[in-house]
């Protein structure tokens, strides 16, 4: 019961939790009011009509006497029945008969019934035999008429439950306007830090409500302000990391390119030399010549696609459109089965350096990926400059993700890469197609 209960009022708004509490104080008060009717009525309306009661006693006693000593007891009994009159509440009847109860009495006016039955009306009339001797004659009925206590009781019912339905639609209004003012203030502060998770920290959250709240407002515009400053440090320290890797890729890319090179020369030179010097061409297959010229040509083919790896040199030379290009023509002579299609905008070749070398690094990867796991027969990669971005899309039809998915070396790096120019990276499958989707802010990465 306890655990239906929490779990109701986690669900209750703010004003239901306000409201609820006041319904049901109101109602508890109106059950209590009916209770204490319910208690002190019976002994209200016999103090009430106690005196009445009283006398009819005293009336029914001096009859008896006076018709005691009475020469004409009929005579005096008669006078004494008109002097009456038409009472209702102390009437003269005759033996076997009943006093008229008027429709006042018997309904109580306008009053419901359920009100009548909460006060468990007493019954108070009182029955005073009359005698002419030892013949009973008639009886002195007291029988009060209650309508005007029970109006009057009815009338501070209604006025009670009134004032208190009346207090508590003021009290509700209260509590829903002031609420509102409250929850305003709280939900612009919930958007703002929203928007903080997801790394807007340039929009101020307004400063409105009561203090409490306009103070957690500006604690939550200065933590912004310091999430935005530290994360300004981080993308710069990104951006160093990035441009002291991209430095040292390129020093180990020309020392393997200026050591390497001329080594495998070396060695290809020495085994052509080695082969029978009166043969024409190059060495026959099986002979350890030809094995010497096979490793090192081997060995180049690695060291190229090292020297690729480590720093696309020709990025700068050809252009990122170019590049891309080239890029697409080794995937294809890999996979001819592989259908290939490229957008490439012509305005990639007036990107930076910067971004001109992230921009191929993603591509890159992507292809790369594509390439080794997908198993795909179409693959197709976009580049195009949208307004004040960059957007880079390379997609296939392969196999698609495994469920436990984990960014690999390669993505990790590019996600650092592309997060250090403040941009993000995406891997998706969509409508059957497996999607890598960069988005990287232009900013000042246009070349001059």
């Amino acid at each position: 019961m306890a655990r239906l209960w929490n779990r109701f009022w986690n669900h209750l708004s703010l004003r239901a939790r306000l409201l609820l509490p006041m319904a049901a104080m109101v109602v508890g008060a109106l059950l209590l009011g009916g209770f204490a009717l319910q208690i002190v009525s019976p002994e209200q309306f016999e103090n009430e009509n106690a005196q009445a009661a009283r006398s009819a006693e005293l009336v029914a006693n001096a009859l008896n006497a006076a018709l005691a000593v009475a020469g004409n007891p009929p005579q005096t009994l008669d006078a004494f029945a008109d002097k009456l009159g038409r009472s209702e509440t102390i009437a003269f009847v005759l033996p076997g008969t009943r006093p008229q109860r008027s429709a006042a009495d018997r309904h109580h006016g306008n009053i419901p019934a359920w009100f009548t039955a909460l006060l468990e009306v007493p019954e108070l009339g009182s029955t005073h035999p009359i005698r002419i001797g030892a013949t009973h004659v008639g009886d002195i009925v007291f029988s009060p008429d209650l309508s005007p206590d029970i109006e009057e009781k009815w009338a501070g019912f209604v006025a009670i439950v009134s004032s208190s339905s009346a207090l508590m639609l003021l009290a509700a209004l209260s509590a829903y306007f002031t609420t509102g003012a409250a929850l305003r203030p709280l939900a612009q502060l919930g958007a703002g830090l929203t928007r903080m998770r997801n790394g807007d920290y340039d929009a101020a959250i307004p400063l409105a409500g009561p203090p409490e709240i306009r103070k957690s407002c500006a604690e939550a515009n200065q933590l912004a302000v310091t999430l935005r400053r530290l994360s300004q440090d981080n993308r710069n320290l990104l951006r160093k990391i990035v441009a002291v890797q991209d430095e040292e890729r390129r020093e180990l890319a020309r020392e393997l390119h200026d050591e390497m090179g001329p080594l495998l020369f070396a060695i290809r030179a020495n085994a052509t030399a080695l082969s029978d010097p009166e043969a024409e061409g190059p060495p026959e297959p099986g002979s350890p010549a030809h094995g010497i010229l096979s490793a090192a040509e081997a060995l180049q083919q690695a060291n190229r696609r090292v020297l690729e790896g480590l720093s696309p040199l020709y990025v700068a030379d050809l252009g990122l459109a170019a590049s891309v290009q080239t890029l697409l023509r080794n995937a294809r002579s890999q996979a001819p089965g592989l259908r290939v299609t490229s957008r490439l905008d012509d305005r990639l070749d007036e990107l930076d350096a910067l971004l001109s070398q992230t921009a191929y690094r993603v591509i890159q990867e992507g292809v790369t990926n594509a390439l080794r796991h997908a198993h795909a027969t179409t693959m197709g990669v976009a580049a195009i400059v949208d307004g004040d971005q960059i957007q880079l899309e390379i997609s296939d039809d392969g196999i698609g993700l495994p469920p436990d998915l984990n960014f690999g070396r390669g993505l990790t790096g590019m996600h650092e890469r592309v997060r250090a120019l403040d941009g993000t990276l995406q891997l998706v499958r969509e409508q059957g197609q497996t999607i890598v989707r960069c988005r990287i802010p232009l900013q000042n990465h246009v070349a001059r």
